[in-house]
C-alpha cells in the first residue's frame, strides 16, 4: 500500500525551501532543529525523491524537489481551505491566532479588539507579539505570525518590501511632529528639514517607521540625519528628549501631551503624515482565525480617529 506523507512533513519541507535552512525553518516552526530535519528526511523517504542539497551557502533544492514545491504549495493551501470549511460547517471557529503588535496598547485599540474577538469567537485564543513594524512584516512573511499592526507613510503600503501578496486593512491616518528638548525653541522656529537634519537626533532602528520616514524625507532633501544616540523603546526616546539630548519624531497626540507636560517644544511649521494597518499574507486571509480578526478589526476601527472609514488593498 503506497504511503501518504505526513502534512508536517510537507510543511516542514515548504518551509526549509523558503528559508534556505533548517535553523531558520526551525524557528518559523517552533520546533527544534532535529525535528525539522526528521521531518524532511520523513518526506525524502515516502516519495523517493532527494530533496536538498548542502553548500556553503546554505540548502539548496535539488531539480526534483524544485520541480513538486509547487504541488506541496498547493497541498498546504489546500489543507488550510478544508480546515476552513470544516470550521464553517459546525459553526464554531477555533485556534491560535498570533498578532504581531506596535507601540501603545491604546493607540491600535489592543483592549477593545481583543475583548470583541473573545465576545464573538471564545474559541480562539491569541498569543501576541510586539516589537518595531520592519520586525512584524518580516515575521508575517516568514509566517511566525498570522497579521500585525504596521505603520507606513501616508501613501500606504503599495511599496512595501514582500516578495508574497500582501492583504493590509487601514486603519487610520495621523501625523508625526517633531519634537526637542525644553528651550530649544530658538533652535527649531522656522527652520526647514535641511535645518533640523543638522542638529543631533535620537535614531532608532532601520525597520522602524521613524526611520524609514525620515530617510525618505532627508534623502528627498539632500541632507543627512545628524544622530547622536540609537534607541527602540519609544519611552526610552521621549526621556532622551526631555533629558536634552536631542530632537525625535513623536504621534501628534504624544507630542502635545509632553509640551503641555514636560514642555518640550514642537516644530509647528512642520509634520509628517502616516498611517496605520494591519496586514497578513493574501494566502492567510481566507484562513478562520485571520478572517475572524478582519471581521472584528472593522467593529473596532469601523470610523479612524479622523472621521474617515477604513480602507482594504491587496498589495
Amino acid at each position: 500500500m503506497e504511503r501518504v506523507s505526513n502534512p508536517n512533513s510537507i510543511l516542514a519541507f515548504v518551509t526549509v525551501a523558503r528559508e534556505g535552512s533548517v535553523s531558520r525553518a526551525a524557528d518559523v516552526l517552533n520546533l527544534t532543529q532535529p525535528a525539522v530535519s526528521h521531518q524532511i528526511r520523513r518526506l525524502s523517504e515516502d516519495i523517493g525523491l532527494t530533496l536538498f542539497t548542502r553548500t556553503p551557502r546554505g540548502l539548496v533544492l535539488t531539480p526534483d524537489a524544485t520541480a513538486i514545491l509547487p504541488k506541496a504549495e498547493q497541498v498546504l493551501a489546500a489543507l488550510s481551505e478544508f480546515r476552513r470549511s470544516a470550521s464553517q460547517q459546525i459553526g464554531q471557529v477555533s485556534g491560535t491566532l498570533r498578532i504581531g503588535t506596535i507601540v501603545d496598547p491604546s493607540f491600535i485599540r489592543l483592549g477593545r479588539l481583543l475583548s470583541q474577538l473573545g465576545a464573538v469567537y471564545p474559541l480562539i485564543s491569541t498569543a501576541l507579539v510586539h516589537g518595531v513594524s520592519g520586525e512584524i512584516l518580516e515575521k508575517v512573511q516568514r509566517h511566525q505570525i498570522d497579521a500585525g499592526f504596521f505603520l507606513s507613510d501616508a501613501g500606504g503600503f503599495d511599496t512595501l518590501p514582500s516578495e508574497q501578496p500582501l492583504h493590509v486593512r487601514r486603519l487610520a491616518e495621523f501625523k508625526y511632529r517633531i519634537i526637542a528638548p525644553p528651550g530649544w525653541e530658538s533652535r527649531v522656529a522656522g527652520a526647514g528639514w535641511r535645518d533640523l537634519a543638522a542638529l543631533p537626533w535620537i535614531g532608532t532602528p532601520p525597520a522602524s517607521v521613524h526611520n524609514r520616514l525620515l530617510s525618505k524625507i532627508f534623502a528627498e532633501h539632500g541632507c543627512a540625519q545628524n544622530v547622536v544616540a540609537l534607541v527602540d523603546h519609544e519611552a526610552s526616546m521621549l526621556e532622551m528628549v526631555r533629558s536634552g539630548v536631542g530632537l525625535s519624531l513623536s504621534r501628534d497626540s504624544i507630542a502635545l501631551h509632553e509640551r503641555q507636560t514636560f514642555g518640550l517644544v514642537v516644530c509647528d511649521n512642520l509634520s509628517v503624515p502616516a498611517c496605520l494597518g494591519m496586514l497578513t499574507l493574501e494566502e492567510r486571509r481566507d484562513t478562520p482565525v485571520v478572517s475572524a480578526l478582519f471581521d472584528q478589526l472593522e467593529a473596532v476601527w469601523r470610523q479612524s480617529p479622523n472621521g474617515s472609514s477604513f480602507a482594504t488593498e491587496q498589495i
